[in-house]
């Protein structure tokens, strides 16, 4: 009989006295399953340790950094699932050559953080920030200097047709808006017509939207990505908005273009260094909202990601490739397919 496939937890799920943290992280899904044991680490570290690895199958990893040191001596460790769908905190070349496969929680962030895209949006153009002030300070009679505007017939600008930003597209769908600007690669002008937008480069789509929302995972490739070349052609009273990750966006050049009244407004989830434990510069400006790399952090988020990573972590123990794995190659690698037989073979 198979012996047992444990999984092993970061410990920053758990607080101090090792209670959970959050509502539920999708446990639910474990029962009535076979053989899958689980536990947290004994600690939390910015990197995880090679030692912290050692008698688990898989890990499922919150906020620490995964590296080659980490997979070191990843023997029997068969996958890392995130926590999430970022894994720019995996050296995945590292786990494909240590024969680990890469997981994220494909689908499972989608609605939470298109809500948040959306509810961004409303709160920057009604300039919700300002008017909460004014009732708080006593501004109430200076209320006519902060008018708004509307969704209606202005134009968004995705950069990435991801699953969270074709969420975005139909939660918007009744608002009105004019159609929308894409960039994406990855992506044929087919695709995304299908979902009603124009495929556009990043000069055209800078220079047409409204809003500019950011939704592409933090690569080589797209590091600084936006910045003070990109800002400048968008349209004067347009919006920036990042919920993807930090070091897309040159935050020094923002910083700029909001404070010269090129934009009118921008909302940052992520930052390209994290945690943000002082203010930041954009901070000293009132036309900036902000979340702590949590603004779609609800307990159904947390319930949806929890179940698809166990689900993958179930897959794996019963000798299935589970779903979003982001080195598939590792499948078709020798070491990778006799250590999966040794640990999961029946």
């Amino acid at each position: 009989m198979p012996a047992p496939f444990h999984v092993k937890l970061t410990a920053d799920f758990f607080d101090a006295a090792g209670r959970p943290k959050y509502e539920d992280i999708g446990f639910s899904v474990l029962a009535g399953v076979p053989r899958l044991t689980h536990a947290p680490f004994a600690e939390h570290r910015p990197e995880i340790g090679p030692d912290q690895l050692a008698g688990a199958q898989g890990v499922i990893v919150l906020t620490p950094k995964v590296t080659a040191q980490s997979v070191s001596q990843a023997q029997d460790l068969l996958a890392i699932g995130r926590f999430g769908v970022g894994y720019d905190a995996v050296d995945v070349k590292a786990c494909t050559a240590a024969e680990v496969a890469v997981m994220i929680t494909t689908g499972a962030v989608d609605r939470p953080v298109a809500e948040a895209t959306v509810g961004w949006m409303i709160a920057l153009t009604h300039r919700m920030r300002t008017k909460d002030q004014l009732v708080r300070t006593g501004g109430w009679d200076t209320r006519s200097r902060f008018m708004g505007s509307e969704l209606r017939d202005r134009t968004l600008g995705l950069v990435g047709l991801g699953g969270i930003a074709r969420e975005v597209l139909r939660l918007l769908a009744p608002w009105g808006m004019k159609a929308p600007l894409v960039f994406d690669p990855f992506v044929d002008a087919a695709a995304a017509a299908a979902v009603g937008a124009r495929k556009v480069s990043l000069e055209e789509l800078m220079a047409g939207a409204d809003f500019v929302s950011i939704h592409c995972p933090l690569t080589e490739q797209t590091r600084g990505l936006i910045g003070a070349p990109q800002l400048a052609r968008m349209k004067p009273g347009s919006y920036l908005l990042n919920t993807a990750r930090g070091g897309i966006v040159d935050e020094a050049a923002l910083y700029e273009a909001l404070k010269s009244g090129q934009l009118a407004g921008a909302a940052l989830d992520c930052f390209a260094q994290e945690p943000v434990l002082t203010p930041p510069r954009l901070a000293e400006l009132d036309n900036v909202l902000f979340a702590p790399h949590c603004i779609a952090w609800t307990n159904e988020l947390f319930r949806d990601i929890g179940r698809t990573a166990w689900q993958g972590m179930i897959d794996l123990s019963q000798q299935r490739r589970p779903r979003g794995v982001v080195n598939p190659e590792v499948f078709e690698r020798p070491g990778f397919q006799a250590k999966w037989r040794r640990l999961c073979g029946a």
